[in-house]
């Protein structure tokens, strides 16, 4: 086996690891369903500071911090981010813990479709014909939802928003993720620091009074925040780009199966109209992908 075909088995592994732990994430986020989600959220911002903090130490490289900390333009770029993050991972541990799990699933199927739209807006890229059909097919899905159930899908679009300029922003800073989210967790960190020792006042809000499992939990946040990422990224420089796009799925439909067959949620028909289109959607970009890719290897 050659060193390429090495990094790539590898990248694969890596690849379907990071977006396994992102799918099966709302099992742990249930398991704090007695945690406010404002609690959640801090906690993962404290505890993900610390350990990445640890890792950047281990690796070396406060270096790259204090040049981007040095950076007016990158730290405005990630003081966007880190709000876009936290309103993120907010929703999604809200939606997960308020029975909302198809929502979440949804949002992020949507999100690459979103991608390709801010692609076009602020990115320059031209969208292709498959492309444009598969956006046409996600908005009528959304629209189907929207006029003829007279509900809107506004946990998914919350998701998918968020989580996509997030992604656009992140790329124009160019920074790694270790190093970015880093910075993120920092500038979260006064606002999760004083909301847990001044403003939560709930059964859980002191650690000193919960159970040794729970804290556990709680602690947990960091590695579960941290540990789908670092597979990710290092995915990421293992792989193409467009191979790794077809991972993505695994994340939502992870999430899907355990909203409508674990945690019993109403796949009712709105939801299953609007999925239905979500999919066929995701299947033609995936088809355009594949044309595209394979014309450019040729």
């Amino acid at each position: 086996m050659s060193i390429e075909q090495q990094r790539a088995k590898e990248g694969i592994l890596l690849a379907v690891g990071a977006y396994t732990m992102w799918g099966i994430a709302p099992i742990y986020f249930k398991a704090l369903g007695e945690v406010s989600p404002l609690e959640i959220l801090s906690h993962r911002v404290l505890w993900s500071f610390f350990l990445l903090a640890g890792l950047l130490h281990y690796g070396r490289r406060w270096r790259g911090v204090r040049d981007v900390l040095k950076s007016k333009q990158k730290m405005g770029f990630l003081l966007t981010t880190s709000l876009l993050v936290g309103t993120n991972w907010l929703i999604f541990i809200w939606a997960v813990n308020s029975n909302h799990m198809l929502d979440a699933s949804l949002g992020y199927y949507i999100n690459p479709l979103f991608n390709v739209i801010l692609g076009m807006l602020f990115l320059g890229e031209r969208l292709r014909k498959l492309q444009w059909f598969a956006v046409g097919l996600a908005t009528i899905g959304v629209l189907i939802q929207l006029f003829v159930f007279g509900s809107v899908p506004i946990v998914a679009l919350a998701l998918a928003t968020s989580f996509g300029f997030y992604g656009l922003l992140r790329k124009k800073v160019n920074l790694d993720a270790q190093t970015g989210l880093f910075i993120e967790t920092l500038v979260l960190l006064p606002v999760a620091a004083i909301y847990l020792a001044i403003f939560a006042d709930s059964a859980t809000s002191n650690l000193f009074n919960n159970s040794v499992n729970l804290n556990i939990l709680l602690i947990s946040a960091g590695v579960i925040t941290t540990l789908p990422l670092l597979c990710f990224t290092g995915a990421a420089t293992r792989l193409k780009l467009s191979t790794l796009g077809f991972f993505q799925y695994i994340g939502p439909s992870l999430m899907f199966m355990l909203a409508v067959l674990i945690y019993g949620e109403n796949f009712s028909t709105d939801k299953a109209l609007t999925f239905a289109f979500i999919w066929g959607a995701l299947l033609v970009f995936s088809i355009d992908g594949l044309k595209n890719g394979t014309k450019k290897a040729k």
